[in-house]
């Protein structure tokens, strides 16, 4: 007998799973999130950090605003990298933790985002530009291993519920 996955929990998976993870997130003092957000972002520009790609980072700050997550936070580049809460951010991108997954495991470019108006950036245009070219230049197959699996794993479910969500009923 085949399983139905019907759209309606499709659409709550979707719904739903930011609003569980931004609880903890908004309990999580800046101090512990500062940390995790230094380490991924080593990891995942740790190619661009080996080749000085970041300069054009230097004494300028780049806020991520998460919505559906309500994380908020700032990147700059100040012998090394820095990050803090949203201050005076010379460029803001603003989208929700699945846009944004999607990025991160290069299955969405950042301009189809943004010309879906999915995707914000707000302010230094030019350093918007170069922080979106510095983003779709990341080569993905040299992260970590387990950090590839991981991104490939959710950003495939994600796709996986998104399509179930726009149709009545899935045979699998």
């Amino acid at each position: 007998m085949p399983f139905i996955f019907p759209r309606q929990l499709a659409d709550a998976v979707i719904s739903k799973a930011p609003t569980l993870l931004a609880k903890p997130l908004t309990l999580t003092p800046f101090a512990i999130k500062e940390q995790l957000l230094l380490q991924l972002c080593h990891v995942m520009l740790k190619e661009a950090l080996q080749q000085n790609a970041l300069d054009f980072l230097a004494g300028k700050w780049v806020a991520i605003e998460i919505t559906d997550l309500q994380l908020r936070f700032e990147i700059g580049y100040q012998h090394g990298l820095v990050v803090r809460p949203v201050k005076a951010p010379d460029v803001r991108f603003i989208a929700n933790s699945d846009d944004l997954l999607l990025i991160a495991a290069g299955v969405e470019d950042p301009d189809s985002l943004f010309f879906r108006r999915e995707l914000a950036i707000e302010g230094d245009t030019e350093l918007g530009l170069q922080v979106k070219n510095l983003l779709t230049s990341l080569d993905y197959d040299q992260l970590m291993p387990v950090l590839k699996l991981g991104l490939s794993s959710a950003s495939k479910a994600l796709v996986w519920l998104q399509q179930k969500s726009s149709r009545q009923a899935i045979y699998l």
